[in-house]
């Protein structure tokens, strides 16, 4: 089914994990230009072009801290987007207590300063029924070993999500956030417990199996698409049913 026939989305953190399959669902779903955000690996993004490519979508290659000037001027020269999905995020992974003010204001600034900046510069542009989703985890609201600063920053993430929802719904905007569960990807290599996040989550996930980033990528292209129209705000939930026991 080709939900997105035509459609230009923009998905940042695309070129690795959550971010590429998501990317991969939009041309796989019929986006004509699918605009990826990354920050270093040149080939990683070159890679994911060319599976765009093959597709059927036109990938479009946007490298840059998603909270520079320069790349919102360069989202606003995409022109409409039909989809604006937000999974960039970056931090230090350390106690509260053993971090520097530094360490908190990067973390902030590319998880939700950077969000605020690319919807400023999209939204102008953005058609009636388009869409704003924005990635979160269980620690904006549960406290993690080791997440002070990101749970902050995705805290504060869920709630720009909620106030931008109601600024931009009578331009027909809607804006939601997908909150995952623990997801194996390239990402967990900086906790120095990875193995131990895994198997916990493995063990405590009430449907018996891990998260996966198609299962992300799903819920996002729902709050995508116009079977999602009367959703705003919100932040859904995909954890298995992890977040649920006492």
């Amino acid at each position: 089914m080709k939900d997105f026939d035509g459609a230009t989305v923009l998905v940042t953190g695309g070129s690795r994990g959550i971010g590429k399959e998501i990317a991969r669902a939009f041309a796989e779903r019929g986006a004509a230009r699918v605009a990826i955000g990354y920050f270093r690996s040149d080939r990683a993004a070159e890679e994911t072009a060319d599976e765009l490519r093959g597709l059927g979508a036109e990938p479009v290659l946007v490298r840059g801290n998603v909270a520079s000037s320069r790349v919102a001027d360069e989202v606003s020269a995409l022109g409409p987007l039909t989809a604006l999905v937000h999974n960039a995020a970056t931090g230090v992974i350390r106690r509260a207590v053993d971090t520097e003010d530094k360490h908190f204001d990067w973390t902030m600034s590319a998880n939700a300063r950077g969000f605020l900046s690319l919807v400023r510069a999209a939204a102008p542009s953005m058609p009636e029924g388009a869409a704003v989703v924005a990635l979160s985890s269980l620690g904006a609201s549960r406290v993690l070993d080791n997440y002070a600063l990101v749970g902050a920053s995705k805290a504060a993430l869920e709630s720009l999500v909620r106030y931008l929802a109601v600024e931009l719904a009578p331009q027909g905007i809607r804006v939601n956030t997908v909150s995952g569960g623990l997801v194996d990807t390239d990402a967990l290599s900086y906790f120095p417990n990875r193995e131990e996040m895994l198997a916990w989550s493995l063990e405590h996930t009430p449907a018996g199996r891990m998260v996966t980033t198609r299962d992300i990528a799903e819920a996002v292209l729902f709050l995508c698409s116009g079977a999602s129209e009367m959703i705003r705000g919100q932040t859904l939930v995909v954890d298995g049913g992890f977040s649920l026991p006492a």
